[in-house]
């Protein structure tokens, strides 16, 4: 019986569908080894701990909501012309900008390097680094690579350490977050409040931040200290029965006493690390205490580092198309240098399995196609005869 011949297009689409069979594109946010959580499609980069972001919201917006609700009821009448909705509208500018800052402080890369799908060359290594014994190994071993290799920073030698789960020797300042899983460029530390890392791409949200909270509970105190004043001297009492009167003035005294001197403390820290251009981790560390810190440019010069320099690029591009052979053990876990389980082991190596017999089923079918369109092709040569 004759059959019609397949046309190119079908037989494209044959073998579309077998390649489709082995592969899939994915997102590189959707298969990255780190513990972050991605939204909007990986544009926001938040820590795994995001819980963290809703509680310090919390402490921040129900303050300013009392202050508002009842502080400013005796600011208003207490000042002509309208002053006290400016005290409010003040304070309400000032949490959005708040608001915004700590939104960009966790939600911004802050500086992850990207993960080798390989470790890097153990002979091109030990020609770079000063610890060569460490490159030979045993006479009969493989060649490891050096934990250290020493890196020249502003004329001083720095050492750089190798991570075993990035499968990269780190760049100056990089730490690896045991908490995020990811190596950091310029690690200060993992702040439990915004529930992300602070490093080289978001260390000027996280001090704006810091700092702006911090004036804001001393504008939220010094108001609440002006409401009772002003209670006690229309109503001629003293201090207690001015908290009495207002008693959301005294809590939020209380209150913005305690969170000034903790924000105060940290904004006087970060000031110091700036001016001397030191990290968290670095100064918990010791590091310069002994020894002349290599990327101290002078008190002018490291703070236009931090605020008046243009904002690095990511290094990683979440939203990249990443082809995901599923046909091969090469899997997302060796490719972006992840650890895995024996029980991950055994799963890939059935779905493996599973996936050759699929492609040996797929691989006989195309070959029977190619058998019928010969065929079909001489019939048509004859009958054109």
């Amino acid at each position: 019986m004759y059959s019609p011949p397949l046309s190119s297009t079908n037989r494209s689409d044959s073998k579309e569908r077998i390649n489709t069979t082995s592969s899939s594109q994915l997102r590189l946010y959707q298969i990255w080894q780190g513990r972050n959580r991605f939204y909007l499609g990986g544009r926001l980069v938040f820590g795994p701990d995001i819980r963290a972001l809703f509680l310090t919201l919390f402490l921040i917006l129900v303050p300013v909501a009392l202050f508002c609700a009842f502080v400013s009821r005796g600011l208003v009448n207490a000042f002509p012309h309208q002053f006290g909705y400016i005290i409010v509208a003040i304070s309400l500018v000032f949490s959005v900008i708040i608001v915004v800052l700590l939104l960009l402080t966790s939600g911004t890369d802050p500086g992850i390097v990207p993960r080798n799908a390989h470790p890097p060359d153990a002979d091109d290594e030990c020609e770079t680094s000063s610890i060569s014994t460490s490159c030979l190994g045993s006479q009969t071993g493989p060649v490891s690579l050096p934990p250290m290799k020493n890196v020249t920073v502003n004329g001083i030698v720095v050492k750089v350490k190798y991570c075993k789960t990035c499968m990269l020797y780190r760049p100056p300042r990089c730490s690896h977050c045991s908490i995020c899983d990811n190596c950091i460029e310029r690690f200060d530390h993992h702040c439990p409040w915004v529930g992300q890392c602070i490093g080289k791409r978001n260390y000027r949200y996280f001090f704006m931040f810091v700092s702006s909270t911090n004036l804001l509970s001393l504008y939220v105190f010094a108001f609440c200290w002006i409401n009772l004043k002003k209670i006690m001297e229309a109503q001629h009492c003293n201090i207690w029965s001015a908290f009495l009167k207002s008693p959301a003035s005294g809590v939020l005294i209380m209150y913005t006493f305690v969170v000034s001197w903790f924000l105060g403390g940290l904004t006087a820290f970060h000031l110091y690390l700036i001016i001397t251009n030191q990290t968290t981790y670095e100064n918990y560390r010791y590091r310069y205490e002994r020894k002349m810190n290599p990327f101290n440019l002078g008190c002018a010069r490291n703070f236009k580092e931090i605020f008046f320099t243009s904002m690095p690029s990511s290094r990683v591009n979440f939203r990249a198309h990443v082809k995901v052979d599923r046909s091969s053990s090469f899997n997302t876990s060796s490719y972006l240098g992840g650890a895995t389980t024996n029980s991950d082991m055994h799963k890939m190596k059935n779905f493996d399995v599973e996936v050759g017999r699929r492609q040996a089923v797929d691989a006989d079918e195309c070959k029977d196609i190619d058998n019928r369109i010969r065929s079909v092709g001489g019939g048509v040569d004859r009958c054109e005869r």
